[in-house]
């Protein structure tokens, strides 16, 4: 591939501007980097991460091609056209011998930039009249990159993502130097059989291996099994990558503490898998936010008022007695709420007085963050946005049990 890049790229001296996407660890930003180190290219690499003002990536671009004293002549808010003067002058003073090249990374960052920003990045080269690429490398398609005013289009080269063949390949390379490779690399093979289907992030499933591998060797640290018996040692790791598959991409804990976590799972502590165990890192509202999410998602809005008006006077048993037997609020599935609902029961669970701050709102967001809710309206409709509560009975229970709240009373299905 970094072969058949280079060749490419050589045809592309003089093209103005080159957009390059693919999913995370695809490995854009490493072929790149690789070729303008072996081809000795210049260039300037700009992270959009760290240059969060238009300031700021110009300095980068005139410190990488011209020096720092280039940068030094920038005024305190340099515009477009200051920056293109100066480097027009800085050009005129040290000619290119060949192509320059600016890599922005994470340039999908670039649309919450000015608006004549990215129209202007994409034909600098006629711009500045100087024979320089501008290398966008995103992790998104052209399609939903491109500005609603238009502008010159780039060069497009996609980066698809490794078949479970190349991850095997990729992954057996980094093998423990007490063991074999063979055996490290039939390791990869479980692993890849497990959360293959749920994650091809190469920097994700390397993470994943590195965390579960001492587990895998355990039995034969202990000289259980032997390297040859495969089907043993899967049988030990499979119920601990099943509970390690629970929080993929989510990172809730180190290394150091699911290693200690293991050991404490081991020696007959009560532990209900990862996610269980970590919940206690949420902040003290956000727990009470969780449980009003998965209250409005599993009962009916019709029960509310049993369930949290104190004084909603006599009730007759059998208009709350389940009309069929046989289905379960928790057999359909989560079921989605307002946010106005879902605050009216947040007040109502909370053990202490709430103002509705944008604390509480922000808290909310994210909880949206971290997968845990679901935003099924429309991000513009600010009115009566609706959400649906992602997580499971037993990740609630271990929730309610850290703030003294018993949810089973308040659940329509077990009534």
């Amino acid at each position: 591939l970094a072969f058949l890049f280079a060749s490419t790229l050589c045809l592309w001296l003089i093209y103005p501007s080159i957009f390059i996407y693919g999913h995370r660890a695809s490995g854009k930003s490493h072929v790149l980097h690789i070729l303008m180190k072996e081809l000795e290219l210049p260039h300037a690499a700009v992270s959009c991460v760290e240059c969060v003002s238009a300031a700021l990536l110009y300095e980068r671009v005139l410190t990488s091609f011209f020096g720092r004293s280039a940068a030094s002549f920038l005024p305190r808010s340099p515009s477009l056209s200051e920056f293109v003067r100066l480097y027009r002058h800085q050009r005129s003073q040290s000619p290119a011998e060949q192509t320059r090249y600016i890599v922005m990374e994470k340039a999908e960052l670039l649309r919450d930039a000015d608006a004549n920003l990215l129209p202007a990045l994409l034909r600098l080269q006629e711009l500045v009249d100087d024979n320089i690429t501008v290398i966008l490398l995103s992790e998104i398609v052209w399609e939903k990159f491109r500005p609603n005013t238009g502008c010159f289009e780039p060069l497009l080269l996609h980066f698809p993502d490794y078949s479970k063949g190349s991850l095997q390949q990729i992954l057996s390379t980094d093998s423990h130097p007490s063991y074999s490779a063979e055996l490290y690399s039939s390791y990869i093979n479980i692993l890849l059989g497990v959360f293959y289907s749920v994650c091809r992030d190469l920097r994700e499933l390397r993470h994943l291996a590195a965390l579960n591998f001492n587990k895998f060797c355990e039995p034969l640290t202990e000289g259980k099994v032997k390297e040859t018996e495969t089907h043993k040692l899967w049988r030990n790791i499979e119920p601990h990558l099943k509970k390690a598959m629970q929080t993929v991409y989510i990172r809730e804990v180190s290394s150091l503490q699911w290693e200690q976590m293991q050991q404490t799972e081991d020696e007959g502590g009560a532990l209900r898998g990862l996610s269980a165990h970590t919940h206690v890192e949420l902040p003290y509202y956000s727990k009470f936010l969780l449980i009003a999410a998965y209250l409005a998602s599993y009962n009916p809005a019709r029960t509310d008022k049993r369930f949290f008006v104190k004084h909603h006077g006599k009730i007759r048993k059998t208009n709350f007695l389940k009309k069929n037997e046989k289905t379960s609020n928790h057999l359909l599935g989560p079921k989605p709420f307002a946010l106005d609902r879902l605050l009216a029961i947040f007040y109502s669970v909370v053990d202490s007085r709430v103002a509705p701050t944008a604390s509480i709102f922000s808290q909310i967001s994210s909880l949206v963050t971290l997968q845990l809710l679901t935003q099924i309206s429309h991000t513009d409709q600010l009115d009566a946005p609706k959400y649906k509560c992602s997580i499971s009975l037993d990740f609630i229970s271990a929730v309610s049990r850290t703030v003294n709240f018993d949810i089973v009373k308040y659940l329509y299905d077990f009534l």
